[in-house]
């Protein structure tokens, strides 16, 4: 095999997205196994976004409590986004399509249009962060500055990547080339850190008290929970639910309790006055040098906006499945990138999370029917039929109660968290009002 051949067979190969849309996918075409799956959790559970999380954590609390809040965290918001997972693996459809049978089919329109502003918005927030550090970064390097132009180029590489589709992004792309840059930075800055700072001295430097304990846990568990209405997008193309499952949870498990850590890590070291993008960019930048800045930044952030994007489009088409796949992702780059280059981000940014913490109530009442209600058994053949059409009342009625129990305690006692109580409330009370409900006949007929 000449050079030349193997340069090309190496190059991402973008194709036309697959052409069923939201119906089931066919078994030959599942061909995500294990590890490409934990690639792209792990891929995806990394960020700039992730890091300025993580330095939100300190100095209200010690830096040994954020590390123990990281890790509960962590494992309570990615054991619900690997069992979300288990629904589309199983099933083969997207995220909006699984909430017919929970919402009927006109109920789950409602959660889409909410799942696609937030992911419009989510996409334009990525770009202007991307925007943001290919700005600053070629400052640096070349003497040049100009974030629309550095917006409106990755606009149309994420848009590209969404066009070839989950199979191509993690086969030709993070498996290839992505992941490896992405793991490489990141042992980099973790050894920087590690050897350049007394580690063990900062963990015995009490915390403020601004961040109650418990907070601190939702918002680490906020990060893997803001994907649930993603995640079946890519896990209906592996083959097996325990692959799907196993890949999401060690995958995302890996990159967010690690630059949860690094971030709270840089808050502490770095002199980072504020945590906010431009801040962590300038810390990373003096850190490790304006190239490796610059492919953690491009690395970690195009796949985020990616997956904006294709999840967008896919829920769009929950609606109009008839509108062709392929126009829908263009359409949706093109409105992210206008969004990015005059929305007031951090306005934006406390919008996006008030629409977000409507998931959390709606994949409680979406576990706690397959899992509980229909123990695992769910017909797949009604999911792109009329076989769920109308109004299922018992569900959205358990999502309006999960909502309210939300707002409540965000209101009134937000050291507690509300994503972990709202969700358990939800679950609980819908597992209750279905079980109810089905053995009534039962008692008719005594």
């Amino acid at each position: 095999m000449s050079l030349r051949t193997r340069f090309y067979k190496w190059l991402p190969r973008l194709q036309a997205p697959p052409a069923w849309g939201i119906d089931p996918v066919p078994t030959e075409h599942r061909r995500l196994r294990w590890f490409d799956i934990f690639v792209l959790w792990s891929s995806l559970g990394v960020g700039l976004l992730v890091l300025e999380a993580g330095a939100l954590l300190v100095p209200g609390l010690s830096l040994s409590q954020a590390f123990l809040a990281i890790i509960i965290g962590t494992a309570i918001g990615t054991l619900l986004l690997a069992l979300v997972g288990i629904l589309g693996s199983d099933h083969g459809v997207p995220a909006m399509v699984l909430l017919r049978p929970v919402f009927g089919q006109q109920g789950s329109y409602l959660a889409t249009i909410f799942n696609v502003v937030q992911l419009i918005g989510w996409t334009a927030f990525e770009l202007w962060v991307i925007g943001l550090a290919a700005d600053q970064v070629g400052q640096v390097l070349f003497g040049f500055s100009n974030h629309y132009l550095w917006v409106a180029v990755f606009a149309v590489w994420c848009t590209l990547l969404a066009l070839g589709g989950p199979l191509v992004v993690v086969r030709e792309w993070l498996e290839k080339f992505g992941i490896w840059i992405v793991y490489g930075v990141t042992i980099w800055m973790t050894v920087y850190l590690f050897t350049r700072y007394d580690i063990i001295a900062l963990l015995d430097r009490p915390g403020t008290g601004e961040m109650p304990f418990w907070l601190g846990v939702d918002l680490v568990a906020a990060m893997p929970i803001s994907w649930l209405p993603l995640v079946a997008d890519y896990n209906r193309f592996v083959r097996r639910s325990r692959d799907s499952f196993w890949g999401t949870y060690l995958g995302f498990t890996l990159t967010n309790v690690w630059f949860y850590t690094l971030g709270a890590l840089f808050l502490v070291t770095a002199n980072v006055s504020e945590p906010t993008p431009d801040h962590l960019i300038a810390a990373i930048m003096t850190m490790t040098g304006g190239v490796v800045a610059l492919a953690v930044i491009l690395v970690d952030e195009t796949d985020n906006a990616f997956a904006d994007i294709y999840s967008a489009a896919i829920s769009i088409q929950n609606i109009f499945p008839h509108i062709a796949q392929r126009l829908l992702i263009a359409i949706v780059g093109a409105v992210g990138f206008l969004f990015a280059t005059f929305l007031t981000m951090s306005e934006y940014f406390n919008f996006l999370l008030l629409i977000g913490s409507l998931f959390v109530p709606l994949f409680g009442v979406v576990l706690a029917d397959y899992f509980v209600v229909r123990r695992w058994v769910l017909k797949s053949t009604g999911f792109a039929t009329h076989e769920h059409a109308g109004w299922r009342i018992d569900g959205l009625a358990a999502w309006l109660v999960g909502i309210l129990i939300y707002q409540i305690i965000a209101q009134l006692a937000p050291q507690i968290g509300a994503s972990i109580p709202s969700f358990l409330i939800t679950f609980l009370f819908y597992a209750g009002l279905r079980l109810v409900q089905q053995r009534r006949p039962i008692r008719a007929m005594r």
